[in-house]
């Protein structure tokens, strides 16, 4: 993984077990949530980032992709790539480990908007926020592109 981005690391509660004694779906976002958090402090939108310009970021869409299951009690790393970007989206995907695993346990896609909360109204990054997304996008460039992004929920065609 590139190092444009710190992982976001965090442990399995608990009190996000299922029946099955695994992760339950619900908290994998919750993770995946954290994630993106994580990944705004390093682009400039961290709290004082959201206070000193009243901009942040709203998630517009997103697809979750369950691979494996996750036992409480485990640490997750969640690696974050930016997918692609304009002047007010921020395509991001995240791809969730457990420990420093290389085999992927789930998949998260987002399309993420820039907001100026005196609307709030999507309005275009800040100049120091794009800047930090343009260098980070740079790097991610690179990268391949992970299997799971653009996907599409669908049934197969019937045959026949």
């Amino acid at each position: 993984m590139s190092a444009a981005l710190r992982p976001h690391r965090e442990l399995v509660r608990p009190e996000w077990a299922d029946y099955n004694k695994h992760l339950n779906d619900a908290f994998y976002l919750v993770i995946f949530s954290h994630a993106t958090d994580h990944m705004m402090d390093q682009i400039g939108l961290d709290a004082a980032g959201r206070e000193r310009s009243n901009h942040s970021l709203f998630t517009a869409e997103l697809h979750l992709n369950y691979l494996k299951e996750v036992k409480v009690g485990a640490e997750v790393r969640v690696e974050t790539t930016f997918l692609g970007h304009d002047a007010k989206r921020l395509h991001i995907f995240h791809t969730m480990y457990v420990g420093d695993g290389t085999e992927p346990v789930a998949t998260n896609e987002q399309m993420q908007l820039s907001m100026d909360m005196s609307g709030p109204k999507v309005a275009p990054f800040q100049p120091d926020v794009l800047a930090a997304i343009e260098k980070i996008a740079t790097e991610h460039a690179k990268l391949p592109r992970p299997a799971q992004a653009g996907r599409a929920i669908a049934l197969p065609p019937k045959k026949g």
